[in-house]
C-alpha cells in the first residue's frame, strides 16, 4: 500500500517538476544570475588563486555562501509569486494532487537548476587539478556542502515567495532572511554575546555548518542541521499554501 502511494506521488510530482524546470529556461533572469554567478566566482577565485600560487579550492568554497545569498532568491522569487500574480495558482492547486506534492515539485525543480549551475562550475576543480595536486575528497565535500546549503536556501526562498505576489519583494525578503541566518554566527555578532545565547546563534548559523563541511569534515550534526531546516521550511511552505482552505 505504501509503495503504491509513493509511486502515485512520484507520478504526480515529476510532470510538475519538469514544467517548473523548463520554465527557468524561459526566463532571462535565470540566465543572467547563472552567468553572473559563474563569471564573478571564477574571476574572484582565480584572481586570488594566482596570487597565492596554491592549488586549492578553499577560497572558492568560501565565496559560495555569499553568492548563494543572491542566486537562491533569484531562482525561487517567481515560484509562487508569479503563480499568484497571473492567477494560475488556483488552477494549479485544484489539480487532483496534494499541496505537498506541488511544493515538492517546485523545490525539486529549483534544486535541479541550482545543481546544473554548480555542475557548470566543475571546470574550476578540473583546472585546479591540472595546475596542481587537488584534494579530490575536500572538493567533493565542498560540493556536497554547497548542495546542502543551497537546498536550505531554496526552501526559504520558496516559503517567502508563497507570501507575496511581488517577485522583487520575495527576492529582498528571502535575501534578508538568508543573510540573517548566515551572519548570526560571525565573530562580529558573537563578540557582543556570550554563554548559551552565543552557542545557539552559532549553531543556527548556516556559515558555521558550511565551513565545517567545506573543509572536508563530514559531521552528522551538520548534515542533520541542513536536512532538518530544509524539511521545516518546506513543511511551512505546505502550510502556507494550504492556508487558503482556512478562510
Amino acid at each position: 500500500m505504501k509503495l503504491t502511494v509513493i509511486k502515485s506521488s512520484i507520478a504526480n510530482i515529476m510532470p510538475l517538476c519538469k514544467r517548473e524546470f523548463v520554465a527557468y529556461f524561459n526566463s532571462p533572469i535565470a540566465y543572467v544570475f547563472a552567468a553572473v554567478f559563474l563569471v564573478v566566482t571564477n574571476w574572484l577565485f582565480f584572481q586570488q588563486f594566482f596570487l597565492a600560487n596554491q592549488a586549492m579550492l578553499r577560497d572558492w568554497f568560501g565565496l559560495l555562501p555569499w553568492m548563494f545569498l543572491l542566486l537562491a532568491p533569484a531562482i525561487t522569487m517567481r515560484s509562487w509569486a508569479e503563480e499568484k500574480k497571473t492567477n494560475t495558482i488556483e488552477f494549479l492547486l485544484t489539480l487532483p494532487i496534494r499541496d505537498s506534492e506541488v511544493v515538492a515539485a517546485k523545490f525539486l525543480s529549483s534544486f535541479l537548476f541550482l545543481g546544473l549551475i554548480l555542475a557548470l562550475s566543475l571546470t574550476m576543480p578540473i583546472t585546479v587539478g591540472r595546475l596542481g595536486d587537488l584534494d579530490a575528497g575536500v572538493a567533493a565535500a565542498g560540493y556536497v556542502g554547497a548542495l546542502l546549503l543551497g537546498g536550505m536556501y531554496l526552501s526559504i526562498g520558496l516559503l517567502v515567495s508563497s507570501f507575496t505576489r511581488n517577485q522583487i519583494v520575495a527576492f529582498l525578503v528571502s535575501l534578508s532572511v538568508m543573510f540573517s541566518l548566515f551572519i548570526i554566527g560571525s565573530n562580529n555578532v558573537l563578540s557582543f554575546l556570550s554563554g548559551p545565547i552565543a552557542s545557539v546563534l552559532q549553531f543556527l548559523s548556516t556559515a558555521t555548518h558550511f565551513n565545517s563541511v567545506s573543509r572536508g569534515i563530514f559531521d552528522t550534526r551538520d548534515i542533520i542541521y541542513y536536512l532538518s531546516f530544509t524539511a521545516l521550511f518546506l513543511y511551512l511552505n505546505v502550510q502556507s499554501i494550504s492556508s487558503r482552505n482556512w478562510r
